[in-house]
């Protein structure tokens, strides 16, 4: 087991991550918590004290850079310290996972969503909508509610799930709650948000560099789980994003095969910002699109269980 541990991926790892997936849905289930909720509150009390607009584009990028660092620096090396105080190492370790975890109830909250859509109920959507994204949703139309419900449970489920268990894999624990309050941090102070464009600049590439090879690997299951004739084709409509530092490539793909148009303009503190359209030649989304794409989300989050599943019991019985 102590050989085990030592390796980046291993047995012992891929239990504890299973585990914690576990307990932690059946958890959510019975009691949805969101834990970093005085987190997020610490955050923009910061932000309000040290972001000031006034400032120039350089200061107010030194001044996120600052703001990350005294925020998360501390809080890292105080879990270390404790670490080495802890006994059983292995009960502290999913702890922090657990904690480092996050989207759960993405497929109710797909499901309600769009329920409300269904029977012409767009103020429930955009309540329901408003709780989970940085975008403004009082002036969605039900497509740009198809749309922003389908981005988010994408993005949240490989954000908040698919990147925290392969840091925690590929980095331990500690790593992958880290990463867990840089992207908290990150929806603080999202650069897209008036007056974080330059201050949320450096959490923003930090976010998106972490997150750049386990969205990769998001879309190789998504390759492997739509390999039919079109795959060929999508793979050479959306390659062009794939050395860039965001997250375009896996929105571009789910708008291909759910042959739907995705990305477009959306409103942050009532500024219009015109992002890249995803699929001109697609159909509008729809109610049942947000379902289709829960579908398929989950369908790749089985397939990267069981790869890791297979994985476990090729160590153990290499061991």
């Amino acid at each position: 087991m102590n050989h085990l541990a030592n390796l980046p991926t291993s047995a012992e790892n891929i239990l504890l991550l299973l585990l914690v997936l576990l307990v932690k849905s059946f958890i959510y289930k019975i009691v949805p918590h969101e834990p970093f909720r005085f987190f997020h509150f610490y955050c923009l009390r910061l932000a309000n004290k040290v972001n000031n607009p006034k400032n120039s584009q350089q200061q107010q990028k030194v001044a996120g850079f600052i703001a990350a660092l005294i925020t998360v620096l501390p809080l890292v090396i105080i879990l270390g310290v404790f670490e080495t105080l802890i006994e059983v190492p292995v009960i502290w370790h999913g702890l922090l996972l657990y904690l480092a975890l996050g989207a759960f109830g993405m497929n109710k909250l797909a499901t309600d969503i769009a329920q409300a859509v269904s029977v012409s109920d767009k103020y429930q959507a955009k309540q329901l909508l408003a709780l989970n994204v940085l975008r403004d949703t009082d002036q969605l139309s039900t497509v740009g509610i198809n749309k922003t419900c389908i981005e988010m449970i994408l993005l949240r489920t490989i954000q908040q799930q698919f990147v925290v268990g392969v840091v925690f894999l590929i980095a331990g624990p500690l790593s992958a709650l880290s990463y867990r309050l840089l992207l908290e941090m990150h929806y603080c102070w999202n650069n897209k948000k008036q007056g974080f464009q330059c201050f949320g600049k450096t959490i923003h590439t930090v976010v998106n560099t972490i997150q750049w090879l386990p969205v990769r690997l998001f879309l190789l299951l998504q390759l492997v789980l739509t390999l039919n004739q079109p795959t060929i084709l999508y793979w050479r409509l959306v390659k062009k994003h794939f050395f860039k530092n965001t997250n375009s490539i896996i929105i571009n793909y789910l708008a291909y095969v759910l042959t739907i148009k995705l990305g477009g303009v959306a409103m942050y503190n009532l500024q219009k910002l015109r992002r890249e359209n995803y699929n001109d030649q697609g159909q509008q989304p729809q109610a049942r699109d947000i379902i289709n794409a829960a579908k398929h989300i989950l369908k790749v989050q089985i397939l990267a269980l069981s790869l890791i599943i297979v994985i476990l019991f090729t160590l153990l019985l290499a061991n």
